[in-house]
């Protein structure tokens, strides 16, 4: 037992590389899933055939990428200071023990030359999904919905306060509509569309302008990117794109419904959180025929005042009812979209009830409803049903699982890059590399053991 072992590492044996990878590597897997030849179509006009230097196989370049997002390194120097000893990268590369690894500023000017402003990951990530899809792995009968932030590359205390014009609501055009649905049905004319402009403060990082500046709850204060990703019932990232972090998740839902439209993978229902429960996302899905699953949201108001919700609406008459018996009649449809509703000010005045009421000088109570609160009434009591309380708790399996492996081991908890293009690139990678090691996982079995 106190004997040395004897000291091997000098010397000669006759052995391949593929004879070192153990037969389960995921790596293994992965080129058994993917093949990558198609990349050479994809980046055919950024390459020159009788001119330059020879230069780094395309493919090569692609599968160092996936190499560094499949296995979390932090780095493109790290990356390939890991393949130059690691058996495994070297043979997932195609390179022999002898073969020299591509320098990492080499990698990063082919990088920045190649594939700048193309949609080559994009393509990657699409093709992923259709091999899940081709092998019946994709279950979009039920999409959850929801973003994360990543962290900017930006120091949070560099910044100067912009003056800019507010943006209109997303949905203006389709409020608009209905509330002059609602006017000419009440005998009045159409609202006319005042373009007032607004202005706010904003601040804008010296360091990366494209960031946006990240205030939620009791959260660090930080410059971020939002991802906003849809993820299927087992797991596979659907659509994805990035914003800035002071982006709000309500703005997002329509266009993440459209692309999925375009893909042909409508749910029947979608489960989100309660930053997209607004009354437009109401009435949009269920517009689309789309069961939306949403949470209880608690009810806003001065404490030791009468809440909107113990008011009972009478919809044959239009008109609420205090918890005193009286009415509150409807007057006029704003134009920030609500119905505004008026208690009597005579019979307020002499109310028992009234310190818990109003404390309006005028003695009267106001309620604004919604013109789409009829499509946020069906959602509650849509959550009241057993199928749509375990679609939303499937959230916490499902596309916050993902948030979390992306982060911690995918390297998606801050970013490296400036600026929202190559942000949404390296995200785009990880979303890919995420997919793919759960389509190899799955397509590729283990060999079983006697």
């Amino acid at each position: 037992m106190l004997n040395k072992s004897t000291d091997k590492r000098d010397q000669y044996e006759m052995i391949s590389v593929s004879e070192l990878v153990p037969k389960n590597h995921l790596l293994r897997k992965v080129d058994k899933v993917l093949d990558l030849n198609f990349v050479y179509d994809l980046v055919e006009d950024k390459y020159c055939l009788d001119n330059g230097r020879p230069s780094i196989d395309p493919v090569i370049l692609v599968k160092i990428l996936l190499i560094q997002r499949l296995f979390g390194i932090k780095s493109m120097r790290q990356t390939i200071k890991e393949i130059e000893t690691n058996v495994a990268y070297r043979w997932y590369l195609g390179f022999s023990f002898l073969d020299k690894v591509p320098h990492y500023g080499t990698f990063s000017k082919n990088y920045t030359r190649r594939f700048h402003d193309t949609d080559l990951f994009e393509q990657i990530f699409e093709r992923i999904l259709e091999i899940a899809i081709k092998n019946n792995l994709i279950d979009h009968s039920t999409l959850f919905i929801d973003s994360t932030h990543i962290k900017a590359n930006a120091n949070k205390n560099k910044y100067i306060n912009h003056v800019v014009k507010k943006d209109t609501l997303h949905f203006q055009e389709e409020l608009n509509n209905e509330i002059n649905q609602q006017r000419l049905s009440q005998g009045k004319k159409p609202l006319k569309n005042k373009k007032k402009e607004e202005f706010k403060n904003k601040k804008v990082s010296t360091t990366d302008p494209d960031a946006g500046y990240y205030v939620k709850g009791e959260r660090e204060k930080q410059f971020a990117y939002s991802l906003h990703s849809c993820v299927d019932r087992n797991g596979f990232i659907i659509d994805h794109h990035v914003t800035p972090g002071n982006v709000h998740d309500s703005t997002q839902l329509k266009p993440m419904v459209e692309r999925l439209e375009e893909k042909n993978m409508l749910p029947i229902t979608l489960a989100v959180d309660s930053g997209y429960k607004t009354p437009f996302n109401a009435h949009y899905l269920l517009e689309k025929s789309i069961v939306p699953a949403m949470p209880y949201t608690r009810p806003k108001g001065k404490p030791g005042i009468f809440k909107s919700k113990e008011f009972i609406y009478d919809e044959y008459y239009d008109s609420y009812i205090c918890p005193n018996d009286e009415l509150l009649t409807f007057k006029r449809t704003m134009p920030t979209g609500h119905r505004l509703y008026k208690s009597n000010p005579i019979k307020c005045k002499s109310c028992p009830l009234l310190n818990k009421c109003t404390e309006n000088k005028n003695y009267t109570r106001e309620i604004r409803r919604h013109v789409w609160q009829d499509d946020l009434d069906i959602i509650e009591d849509l959550r009241f049903v057993d199928t749509i309380k375990k679609a939303y708790k499937l959230r916490s399996q499902t596309v916050e699982r993902r948030f979390g492996d992306a982060k911690e081991q995918h390297g998606m908890r801050w970013t490296r890059y400036r600026g929202i293009k190559k942000v949404s690139m390296d995200t785009t990678l990880i979303c890919a590399a995420m997919n793919l090691k759960k389509l190899a996982m799955w397509l590729v079995k283990e060999p079983q053991t006697a």
